[in-house]
């Protein structure tokens, strides 16, 4: 069956066998690369790794040598999952694109092309690297490629306009994306590392592009939106410390979509965040009277709530796993069932730590204190406590 190009991974790239011999001989590699390929390709992270450590920028100038050179999709494909997998075993080997002997290459002139042409698995892995290798940059003030002064006629590629290039990709990615699941996640993940950067706020605002976050600041329930919503909230909190992007903020509807998220997540680091968020703008403006009004006071004591119910909540449910006493299993399901009851997020928060297991088990327990406490539980994350009052009454 035919692989959708649309979907393909960098197993399924790294399982073609390139023919390297063909472009020694049409002159698109040279003898000395082709030596270098073949010591490196189809062996294992333990093997290129001492080759990276005692010759890294002579593979990457191999690299970019062919990448330069060679416009067969498949094979261009083939080069950057090399440099993908290099980069993700030791994210550290970016700053080999920027060793003293690479001064006059141009490091990053090929990536920024791939972003607007070929295959999609091209462009996300273009920008991956981009975002890497830039990121890796000694000197941030410094337009040359790797920061080192080139007497060099080649005309290479300077740091802004990289920097300017990779943000239109990625804001363009936002608005109309070019793969229905992984433009998005992927960008996303693009600002999140480059955000860091002054420069990169700047040239974000200028694209227009904090617009762009604030519809994905939403709940998330699998483990990928989350991931992504993290990585949204992160980007805004980089943000939150750049005048120009809280101007735009204050015109949008983040703080309401934010708001809504903190309520009802039961993640801590997506939270946490935007409690950081929250205290950058506080003083900003009309950020303190519009959190007021969408009730973060009253937010904020119930995270402070819930911070205390999170110790006490591990209690119970090592209680309810652990314990033979029927008196402590009894009180354990009644006091699961109370916090159920009266915290906001209660059930949510008690379906995300998966006690509904523990406490099922429970319901045939041979003392008849223990069923009656585990039944109200239960019925209390299953139909709320309103409802399941009723029951008992």
């Amino acid at each position: 069956m035919p692989i959708d190009q649309a979907d393909l991974t960098s197993d399924q790239v790294l399982r073609r066998d390139v023919p390297w011999e063909t472009y020694l001989t049409s002159k698109l590699i040279t003898g000395k690369a082709l030596q270098q390929i073949r010591r490196y390709d189809k062996r294992s992270e333990n093997d290129r790794a001492p080759l990276l450590e005692n010759d890294g920028p002579s593979y990457v100038r191999m690299f970019i040598s062919m990448l330069l050179d060679i416009q067969k999709e498949d094979t261009v494909e083939y080069v950057l999952a090399l440099i993908d997998d290099m980069l993700t075993a030791k994210p550290i080997r970016a700053k080999l694109f920027h060793d003293k002997s690479l001064a006059d290459e141009d490091i990053y002139e090929p990536f920024l092309r791939l972003l607007w042409k070929g295959s999609w698995f091209i462009q996300e892995k273009s920008s991956k690297i981009l975002t890497l290798v830039v990121s890796a940059r000694p000197n941030k003030n410094d337009l040359t490629a790797n920061g080192e002064a080139t007497d060099s006629k080649k005309k290479i590629t300077r740091s802004d306009d990289v920097l300017k290039g990779l943000v239109d990709w990625l804001c363009i990615q936002l608005k109309k994306p070019s793969h229905p699941n992984r433009s998005i996640p992927a960008s996303i993940n693009c600002l999140a590392a480059l955000l860091k950067e002054p420069i990169i706020r700047y040239s974000f605002v200028q694209a227009d592009g904090v617009k762009l976050l604030v519809p994905l600041i939403s709940p998330a329930s699998t483990q990928q939106s989350i991931q992504l919503l993290y990585e949204t909230c992160l980007c805004v909190w980089l943000l939150s410390f750049y005048e120009p992007a809280i101007e735009y903020l204050a015109t949008s509807r983040a703080l309401q979509r934010l708001s809504e998220v903190v309520k009802g997540s039961t993640k801590e680091k997506v939270v946490r965040l935007i409690v950081l968020t929250f205290k950058n703008l506080l003083s900003k403006g009309t950020f303190g009277a519009q959190m007021v009004d969408l009730g973060l006071p009253q937010i904020v004591q119930s995270l402070k709530a819930q911070a205390w119910s999170d110790e006490t909540l591990r209690v119970l449910l090592t209680i309810l796993e652990t314990s033979s006493d029927p008196r402590a299993l009894a009180v354990a399901c009644f006091d699961l069932s109370q916090f159920i009851q009266y915290h906001p997020a209660g059930r949510v928060i008690v379906t995300d730590l998966k006690a509904k297991e523990r406490v099922m088990k429970l319901m045939n327990h041979e003392n008849a204190e223990v069923t009656k406490n585990a039944l109200l539980c239960i019925q209390r994350l299953f139909l709320g406590a309103k409802y399941a009052s009723i029951l008992q009454a």
